[in-house]
């Protein structure tokens, strides 16, 4: 898991055969290295580099587009690095237009990450389960996608095309949108934030056949939390669940820190947490120790 010597095998190929296996992939968000390697060892084949995490772990702010590509790319870079199993990486609206998008699929490559997606946003960006969305045109889009396409040096980098046309413009026109990226090229479709379990269905009616479809159970978002069978049954390809561990992180640190105000120090709290020991061996100290035996030299 994340070795500091281990070569995964092409994690971009094994994406791809896990998108195309029988049953959802159910891919973690991921907000740093840590709460990767946490996913990883929980016994997930992929994790998800949250956009939205990631902005509230970097700078503790909303999910609005402040982030550059280059903090988002080194976040990636750092989850990617931490783990061997696949990272899908929210790359937003690529950060500009299609020639910045040019860049930012070259620098996610580098980075090391299997897959990422692309969204039809107005740059600055929001989360997709908020109000207030704008949209480019939809060839635009198909323009930045092409860009996409063009700029992948290994054919195994999985594309996704995103598109948050359903709050903007209504499903019909995201549906059409969805069908307009895929031949730009898009690997994989994502239509944001369905408000109505009818909604998701017909999503996955009209496209389910066409390529891998995501399904984003955003917690707490606008999409309605449906048991992954159903899911399943609908048919999609990858599901993500992308901040459950930055709100079980914060609440965490929140419970740790009103026992510290409370008490003076956090004793009380502390049988619910992991040991040091426990801690130290989860984020690779024996490794580490191995690999001063190793190379410490006579």
């Amino acid at each position: 898991m994340g070795n500091l010597l281990s070569e995964p095998t092409s994690p971009r190929a094994r994406l791809r055969e896990l998108l195309a296996g029988t049953g959802p992939l159910v891919a973690p968000g991921a907000y740093d290295a840590l709460s990767a390697r946490l996913v990883e060892q929980a016994g997930f084949d992929v994790v998800y580099m949250t956009g939205f995490g990631t902005t509230a772990s970097l700078i503790g702010r909303p999910d609005v587009g402040l982030l550059s590509g280059a903090e988002m790319v080194d976040n990636a870079r750092r989850i990617a690095a931490a783990v061997d199993v696949p990272v899908i990486a929210d790359a937003d609206t690529g950060y500009g237009n299609a020639i910045n998008v040019l860049r930012t699929v070259r620098e996610y490559e580098q980075a090391g990450v299997a897959g990422l997606h692309l969204e039809d946003q107005v740059h600055p960006k929001k989360c997709g389960h908020m109000s207030g969305k704008a949209v480019i045109g939809t060839a635009e889009m198909v323009g930045k996608i092409e860009a996409a396409v063009a700029a992948r040096r290994d054919p195994d980098l999985v594309l996704i095309a995103r598109t948050d046309a359903a709050a903007v413009e209504g499903l019909d026109a995201a549906i059409a949108r969805a069908r307009a990226y895929l031949a730009a090229g898009a690997d994989v479709l994502f239509v944001e934030a369905p408000t109505s379990e009818d909604d998701i269905a017909r999503v996955a009616g009209e496209l389910a056949g066409a390529a891998p479809l995501v399904f984003n159970w955003a917690e707490g978002g606008r999409t309605p939390p449906i048991p992954l069978a159903r899911i399943a049954e609908l048919g999609f390809s990858l599901v993500l669940f992308p901040i459950g561990t930055l709100l079980a992180a914060t609440a965490g640190i929140r419970a740790v820190l009103q026992t510290l105000r409370a008490d003076g120090t956090p004793a009380a709290a502390m049988p619910g947490l992991p040991g040091f020991d426990e801690f130290t061996d989860l984020i690779g100290l024996p490794e580490v120790r191995d690999l001063e035996n190793r190379f410490a030299g006579s």
